[in-house]
């Protein structure tokens, strides 16, 4: 049995985080959905993904194809049926595709859902199916991946130094936290492989803090939040996803938020999460070419790989960056950045794909890892792609 998890109708739906990547590659708890998958099939996944990202995230077929939509979270019972699917066979939650059982010469057909067999499926499912959805749905997330990570183990030692409060902490080999006030009865605290936790920070749980990842001197954590891994974190946060290799490092607030892979925060930088009148947040839709509504009443940053703001730097509630886009200045700029922008609350001006690679190869290398070919022709194509945003 081989694993391919596939794009599915909200990909475009969940830009610009997937812009640089299946949907699959999202961070929702502790890890990707795609890892929740590897992990409780014991299978290594592949990607049906978008033609200008197969080079980095390419496709095995087999004769024997479990194809999953990579915007469904697992749980034991969804797992089950799909486990159970016979060849030919497509697993419904109404219209949507949740999976399918496909010989080779069929895995196209995930796409074409009306040739298969339709097995109907009637429970509840957790579905990432827009940005808010990765910080709305972190707890219960975070909560399962907990559990199921550490099932039968048992954490390494944690220090005297700290003031424990709850017994739901997990260090994993390597994890190091002192003088930290911990407290998970509200919700589960993880510290990865080689993960730190610095003196005097207080964190209220869940918090889950991936391999390599630091929370630094008196930073304040209030769960649900997730920091991926090779991530440095600062300051006061609430509520928030981190993907991984981005950076917090200073004082400052962001809440409700979701950050990409290799973005930075300027020290003192704030997001507002709550808008003034308390009224619903709307968000920005490349969809819908305009703002949706969210449902929501606390909605802050959302923001694509590779983007940065300045020191001081102020982000309205609900808030949209893009790609590769770098703010800084006075005042708020506008609550949607289009990907390749330079400027802030005065104006923005377009950020030249040679100057904006140059510094993602800078960054990249701090962290010992290359920025490719295969990288550079996405980044460029996407720079072409979203050139009708930047209508400055």
């Amino acid at each position: 049995m081989n694993l391919i998890l596939f794009d599915g109708p909200v990909r475009n739906h969940l830009l610009p985080l997937t812009f640089t990547r299946p949907v699959a590659k999202l961070r929702v708890g502790i890890l990707t959905i795609a890892e929740k998958w590897e992990k409780r099939l014991e299978l290594k996944a592949s990607y049906l993904t978008q033609s200008y990202m197969t080079s980095l995230f390419p496709m095995k077929v087999t004769a024997d194809n479990i194809l999953v939509d990579g915007s469904i979270c697992p749980d034991m019972r969804l797992l089950s049926k799909i486990i159970e699917l016979k060849t030919g066979q497509g697993l419904f939650a109404g219209e949507l595709l949740l999976a399918a059982r496909l010989p080779s010469d069929r895995v196209a057909d995930v796409h074409s859902p009306e040739n298969l067999d339709r097995i109907e499926y009637g429970s509840e499912f957790t579905q990432i199916s827009r940005p808010w959805d990765i910080f709305s749905k972190n707890g219960a997330e975070l909560e399962r991946d907990f559990n199921f990570i550490t099932e039968g183990r048992t954490s390494a030692p944690i220090s005297k130094t700290n003031t424990v409060i709850g017994d739901r902490i997990f260090l994993e080999e390597g994890a190091k936290v002192e003088a930290a006030v911990l407290n998970s009865t509200t919700g589960p605290i993880y510290l990865g492989a080689d993960a730190e936790i610095m003196e005097g920070a207080l964190v209220r749980g869940g918090l889950a803090m991936c391999e390599h990842s630091t929370l630094k001197l008196g930073a304040k954590i209030y769960g649900p939040t997730t920091i991926g891994p090779h991530s440095k974190v600062g300051g006061e946060v609430s509520n928030s996803v981190i993907i991984g290799y981005s950076n917090k490092g200073h004082d400052g607030f962001l809440g409700n938020a979701v950050l990409g892979e290799w973005c930075n925060i300027g020290a003192d930088s704030n997001n507002s999460n709550l808008k003034n009148n308390y009224d619903e947040v709307r968000l920005w839709s490349y969809v819908k070419g305009g703002f949706e509504k969210t449902g929501l009443q606390f909605c802050g940053l959302i923001m694509g790989d590779h983007s940065k703001c300045g020191i001081n730097t102020m982000f309205n509630t609900g808030t949209v960056v893009g790609v590769s886009s770098n703010i800084y200045g006075s005042g708020f700029p506008r609550n949607f950045v289009p990907s390749f922008a330079w400027g802030g609350a005065s104006g923005f001006t377009e950020y030249r794909i040679d100057k904006a690679t140059k510094t993602m190869e800078l960054v990249m290398e701090r962290r010992g890892i290359p920025l490719t070919d295969d990288m550079l022709a996405m980044y460029e194509h996407l720079y072409r792609e979203t050139e009708s945003n930047r209508n400055f």
